[in-house]
């Protein structure tokens, strides 16, 4: 009988074995499950507090109305009174302006930039690279600043164009409702171009240079093999930019008030700048700027959609 126990034993020893084994590697999987959930933890709730939980209460904060503080629910009324708002009209149609003309300028000019500074025969690259990112880096309320004085009435453009002979006089650009617009988006053009420039070049970094010699062999031209080879590779890079692009121009904001302060009038006036001015400015009323704030939301999601059908990603 203890021969045949022992017999016993050894042959369950491998299921127990095994068993344990397979028990050890659930344990060490959950633990490893649980261990990646603390890491991500807190992240979820910073978003959650910082993110979410903002969005959901002015959401909330759009059905209300009333001085500072003292808030009470109007239902639909504030977003009523957006049609019949000549300021948030103004408002909405100078950003509309400021997203139609730029955006496309600007990532036209990132691509512009870099095929001419992927060129491998190209001399003092890195040079021209930083040059042309570095504006990226300036700070927002200083270039503004500095555009503010370079369009003024003695600045060194009417002085240059003075001296030219282009012009019998100054120009006051900035009281100017048309030229105030363009100065703008010279101001937004010159900043963000080589941001996006950047993640073109990277994109043309990756390309196969094989294909661009097997395009040559064949006899394809540069302006071919710029919309044939580079625009499809650099597809899902355009869609990225042009979605951060807009997102960004729906939110401008610092330009808008160093250089115009929304004038003359209202004629440079941000979406962005009007909630402030009605949190801040004018008497303080957060239900409406909050509703205000929300069709910047509306606007990203549509125009965001928009851009994906024109690109033809499904996903």
């Amino acid at each position: 009988m203890s021969q045949l126990g022992t017999k016993k034993a050894e042959v369950d020893l491998p299921v127990r074995t095994k068993y344990e084994e397979s028990r050890r590697q659930k344990t060490g999987v959950f633990f490893k499950k649980k261990i990646g959930w603390l890491f991500i933890i807190v992240s979820i709730l910073a978003i959650t507090i910082f993110n979410f939980y903002p969005m959901v209460q002015a959401f909330l904060l759009s059905f209300q109305s009333g001085m500072g503080a003292n808030l009470e629910y109007v239902g639909l009324d504030n977003w009523r009174r957006l049609f019949g708002d000549p300021t948030f009209i103004a408002a909405l149609t100078n950003t509309t302006i400021y997203l139609l003309i730029q955006v496309p300028l600007m990532i036209v000019l990132a691509l512009f930039f870099s095929v001419l500074l992927n060129d491998p025969k190209l001399k003092f690259k890195s040079f021209f690279r930083i040059a042309i990112f570095l504006p990226c880096v300036t700070s927002l309320v200083a270039y503004s600043v500095v555009f503010k004085y370079l369009f003024g009435i003695d600045g060194i453009i009417n002085q240059f164009l003075l001296n030219v002979g282009l012009i019998p006089q100054t120009i006051n650009f900035l009281a100017d409702p048309l030229w105030a617009k363009v100065v703008i988006i010279l101001a937004i053009t010159w900043r963000w171009t080589g941001y996006n420039m950047i993640f073109y070049l990277a994109a043309l970094q990756n390309v196969d240079k094989s294909i661009y010699e097997a395009a040559r062999i064949d006899g394809a031209s540069s302006f071919q093999q710029f919309f044939q080879i580079t625009v499809p590779m650099l597809k899902p890079i355009i869609l990225f930019t042009s979605i951060t692009s807009t997102i960004g121009t729906l939110q401008i904001f610092d330009e808008i008030v160093n250089i115009t302060n929304g004038g003359p009038g209202n004629a440079t006036i941000s979406i962005s700048q009007y909630i402030y001015n009605l949190s801040f400015e004018y008497t303080p009323d957060f239900g409406y700027a909050s509703t205000v704030s929300y069709v910047i939301v509306i606007l990203v999601v549509i125009l965001s959609i928009i851009q994906f059908r024109v690109a033809g990603e499904k996903k």
